[in-house]
């Protein structure tokens, strides 16, 4: 299991070691450099995430006010079905969740650099929790897991030995070389070779490398204001982190819409998992990502068309229907279902005009039932409200318009 998490690890961001080692004849430690080369790449990670935070200048993160925890989940990129659970918690455990954010963020982390073994465990435990419980409120992709995997390195292999549930252990390590290992470490029995001289200077240049690196990391943690996701070097080897530093209080979101006429009637586009249509319940997608939802949600909370240039492509190739992008999306509005047999030369069946509208979402409060069920008898699960329109901001676009800003920018 825990050279499985390694070779996730190197994905994550070059984790390059394991915290065990199988016992074999020459078998031979992690060294410690590369160890705390690890603890430190979560630690930026949180500790970013914390900073980032408490130097905003949205006073919902801030003592007097810790309302942040009060639009988190309504407002967060991709909701889970347990999200609107989450939001309708009581305003006090809000405000508890907003105290434990910044603990987490910026207490904890220390815990995963001391030398002593209870405290560096209780780092990692306490950021394995806090990961599953971002996991458990929101479809945050696959960070939350990518995050676990370097908290595993504060656990070490005698943590693991001894508190790894009984299934876990006969599915993760049930094979004859790791059960040979742990027999090693619970009787004390194991014993390591001195590790050659070549290993020792890589990992030693290793850990030089990346302290250089991190200078600068170290430097934007510390100043005002701070980059949120940023990396200071041409191969991008060491970056610095941050996020939600500010929490917006509506949920915005971009309804796109195409009509072969332009008087209408327009045609609504659904996404796979963007609220859109107000009875659909959310899907369980994590550590999944559909990339072109969450560029959705980013483009919504940037602001104007103009900072998202990427949309007027994405509408012109919407418009002539190319099936590769027409297939990131959950339906095809202009066809019974995604795929059916439809005549290409029909062009009374094709969308000439297309615009986005923009609406804001709350959670729909069945406490307060005002709206009533689908055809279907599906609740509502949102409500939404048109705010006005986003692209154009006059008239329609049709494909002519959208290739020359395509073109433009």
């Amino acid at each position: 299991a825990v050279v499985v998490a390694a070779a996730a690890a190197v994905a994550a961001g070059g984790v390059v070691s394991t915290s065990g080692m199988v016992a074999t004849k020459g078998a031979f430690p992690v060294p410690t450099l590369v160890i705390y080369a690890i603890r430190w790449y979560l630690f930026k990670i949180m500790i970013g995430a914390g900073l980032i935070k408490a130097k905003s200048s949205d006073p919902k993160w801030k003592p007097g006010n810790m309302s942040a925890m009060d639009y988190f989940y309504e407002t967060q990129p991709v909701p889970n079905p347990f999200t609107r659970y989450f939001h309708f918690m009581p305003k006090a455990w809000h405000r508890f969740e907003v105290w434990s954010n910044h603990f987490v963020e910026l207490v904890a982390p220390f815990l995963l650099l001391m030398p002593f073994r209870s405290l560096r465990l209780a780092g990692g435990l306490i950021q394995i929790m806090f990961q599953f419980i971002l996991i458990s409120s929101g479809n945050l992709s696959f960070l939350n897991w990518l995050t676990i995997v370097p908290a595993i390195f504060c656990l070490d292999d005698a943590f693991l030995v001894n508190n790894l549930p009984s299934l876990v252990q006969k599915i993760a390590l049930g094979t004859p070389t790791t059960q040979t290992y742990i027999q090693s470490v619970t009787s004390g029995a194991i014993s390591f070779g001195q590790a050659p001289i070549a290993r020792t200077i890589l990992s030693s240049a290793f850990f030089v490398l990346m302290a250089k690196l991190n200078i600068n990391v170290v430097r934007n943690l510390l100043a005002r204001p701070q980059l949120m996701n940023a990396s200071f070097d041409k191969l991008r080897l060491c970056g610095t982190y941050g996020a939600f530093g500010v929490v917006s209080e509506r949920r915005e979101e971009l309804i796109i819409e195409s009509a072969n006429n332009i008087n209408g009637p327009w045609k609504e586009y659904h996404f796979k998992v963007k609220p859109g249509d107000v009875h659909r319940r959310p899907k369980w997608i994590s550590p999944y990502h559909h990339r072109i939802d969450w560029q959705m949600w980013i483009a919504a909370v940037s602001g104007r068309v103009e900072r998202s240039p990427w949309i007027y492509r994405f509408l012109l190739k919407l418009l002539r229907q190319e099936k590769d992008v027409i297939g990131l999306l959950k339906s095809d509005p202009w066809k019974a279902e995604l795929g059916a047999e439809s005549n290409d030369d029909d062009s009374s069946n094709a969308p000439k005009y297309i615009r986005i509208e923009k609406y804001s979402y709350k959670f729909y409060d069945t406490n307060n039932a005002t709206i009533s069920n689908d055809d279907e008898g599906n609740k509502p699960y949102w409500v939404r409200e048109r705010l006005g329109r986003y692209f154009p901001r006059q008239g329609v676009a049709s494909a002519d318009i959208l290739e020359e800003l395509a073109n433009r920018h």
